[in-house]
């Protein structure tokens, strides 16, 4: 089916060498020329993903974390890479429980875990790109150093997010103190010099030296319990994917401690209900999805956490289980929301997804978790601090309880489809705690209503989270008033949910799609 050419929209982008989506345009650029210097699709990823720190720096950066699913060129094995970082040893639940809080600090020294993505692209490169790590990191050091101009939707949230800045933040990430405008240019010298370091050091100019230093003193400054032991543990692991079917086709998910399991259970819980019945853009399909969002998240709040701490992953995985929560859904009211998460979530993370002539593809997801972090930064080289501990509860004894030396549950997941045991499609649905849901949305959007990758992302989106049932504007009024009949507390989202990438590898073509709720888009050659 072709899109109304007279309608806004655009089209999905076809090309046979290589393919790149992000969601900046300056970073998928990069992520091609990467690709047609002789690169492979690991090198690009690398490259745009840290190109799209300077460009993007409200979402991401290299004081965060990443998770990487990796199909090797000549092989459908899916690899699984995880690079989020841990708690500092000095983490204490109890002790945080003492001072009377009954939740993790937002964007506050505390939730501040020691950067995993470094580690992670430097370990990537070294067992599976073909470029020197100096070469991949060229790109981000040039537009570090001469900088990039503000795009729109990065100008939008940057607005948003400007409040939390605190001290050296305030200095590296304001332009005079105020949010830079659509257009002007943002750079980031110090950040160009770290970048160097590692160039020529690897991840030891990072980990070790004046870079971990500069880390180090600053957050032990803003009162942290980080040590120099605990950056120089920081290490990536190599983990197996998790993996469910729906309707003819697997999506497969990053496994804890990221939440990509949530996915698989809403897709297990959706296969019991007619969706192909449905209006795609209508009250019912929204209403089923919702209701199995609030099943499925509540089962993530309670196993998820950890890889040494989650237990329940098979059981969340289980039709059965699916099915016993199917059951509970009624298909004209809503029921009540999941239990508020005690951890925080939020929306802000960058998504690229490349794939060579080879056929080597990479979703990789990297994050600093809320807008600009923890709002903290390190004095000398203006490293942007995750508030990554966010995503631990202070709850004596869950899964995901804060403890030193231990990784939070993560909203950020990369994802894949495959179909008869070969890798169509690598695929990424930022936003949070939209993250499930939205993979959830993309897969039945494809299989059940059959739309282009493209139209599979510019369709209106709807979310029941913990701000009630977020209903964008590209639903009918008609539609909200269906919605809030059945009991959903209907709100309009102020900044739209999720962005997407997507790369379909279909044969000697590939097929590249690019969120319009962002600023970026596909490119191939």
């Amino acid at each position: 089916m072709m899109r109304d050419l007279q309608l806004p929209g655009r089209s999905a982008v076809y090309a046979s060498n290589g393919m790149c989506a992000t969601s900046h345009p300056i970073a998928s650029l990069v992520a091609i020329e990467v690709l047609k210097s002789g690169g492979n699709a690991v090198d690009a990823a690398i490259a745009g993903a840290l190109v799209l720190g300077i460009a993007e720096p409200q979402m991401t950066g290299i004081g965060g974390d990443c998770f990487v699913l990796l199909k090797p060129a000549g092989s459908e094995e899916i690899v699984a890479l995880n690079g989020s970082g841990r708690s500092p040893a000095g983490l204490n639940a109890a002790e945080l429980r003492a001072r009377g809080l009954t939740a993790m600090p937002i964007q506050a020294i505390e939730a501040v875990t020691l950067p995993g993505a470094i580690d992670a692209f430097c370990r990537l490169n070294a067992d599976y790109g073909l470029k020197p790590m100096a070469e991949v990191l060229a790109p981000a050091i040039h537009y570090a150093e001469e900088g990039v101009p503000v795009a729109p939707r990065v100008a939008f949230d940057w607005a948003d997010d400007i409040a939390c800045l605190k001290g050296a933040a305030r200095d590296f990430f304001t332009l005079n103190g105020q949010a830079p405008r659509v257009g002007q240019i943002f750079r980031a010298p110090g950040q160009a010099e770290v970048l160097r370091r590692i160039a020529r050091e690897g991840r030891a100019g990072f980990y070790e030296g004046e870079v971990a230093e500069d880390m180090i003193a600053s957050l032990r400054a803003l009162g942290g319990t980080h040590t120099l032991d605990d950056l120089a543990a920081t290490a990536c692991d190599y983990t197996l994917p998790v993996s469910g079917s729906y309707h003819g086709v697997d999506l497969v998910e990053h496994p804890p401690n990221g939440q990509g399991a949530t996915a698989i259970l809403m897709l297990n819980i959706l296969s019991h209900f007619d969706l192909k019945s449905m209006d795609p853009f209508g009250s019912q399909r929204a209403h089923i999805e919702a209701e199995a969002t609030k099943l499925a998240y509540d089962a993530r709040n309670r196993f998820i956490a950890d890889p040494d701490h989650t237990t329940r992953l098979r059981h969340m995985l289980s039709p059965d289980t699916a099915a016993r929560l199917a059951a509970l859904i009624d298909p004209g009211r809503a029921m009540p929301a999941a239990a508020p998460l005690t951890e925080a979530v939020h929306r802000d993370t960058i998504y690229i997804t490349v794939v060579d002539r080879d056929r080597m593809a990479v979703s990789l997801i990297y994050s600093i978790f809320w807008g600009f972090g923890s709002g903290l930064a390190s004095t000398k080289f203006g490293i942007n601090f995750q508030n990554r501990g966010a995503g631990f509860t202070l709850q004596e004894g869950h899964p995901n309880e804060a403890a030193g030396g231990k990784r939070p549950m993560h909203t950020i997941i990369p994802g894949m489809i495959r179909q008869n045991g070969r890798v169509l499609m690598p695929f990424g649905v930022m936003g949070g705690a939209y993250q499930p849901c939205g993979h959830a949305r993309f897969v039945t959007n494809l299989v059940d209503y059959g739309l282009d990758l493209q139209e599979a992302m510019d369709a209106p989106r709807s979310f029941s989270g913990p701000d009630g049932m977020e209903v964008e504007r590209g639903y009918s009024e008609t539609v909200r008033a269906e919605l809030a009949a059945m009991g959903h507390q209907v709100v309009i989202p102020t900044t739209p949910l999720g962005g997407s990438q997507a790369i379909r590898i279909d044969g000697d073509i590939l097929v590249g799609a690019s969120d319009p709720r962002k600023d970026g888009c596909a490119l191939g050659y």
